[in-house]
């Protein structure tokens, strides 16, 4: 980055590309190979 562009700038940008990266994780962890091992609680407690 340049030597004028604002601290603010390159914070919001990290915090930006931190959210992304959860929210990838989140939806690989949701979606992807890893939630064959999920169970769904609501079949656990039939009554």
């Amino acid at each position: 980055m340049t030597e004028t562009s604002s601290p603010a700038l390159s914070i919001a940008l990290t915090v930006l590309v931190a959210l992304l990266a959860l929210t990838g994780f989140g939806v690989y962890l949701a979606f992807g190979p890893p939630s064959k091992g999920l169970t769904d609680p609501f079949d656990d407690h039939d009554d």
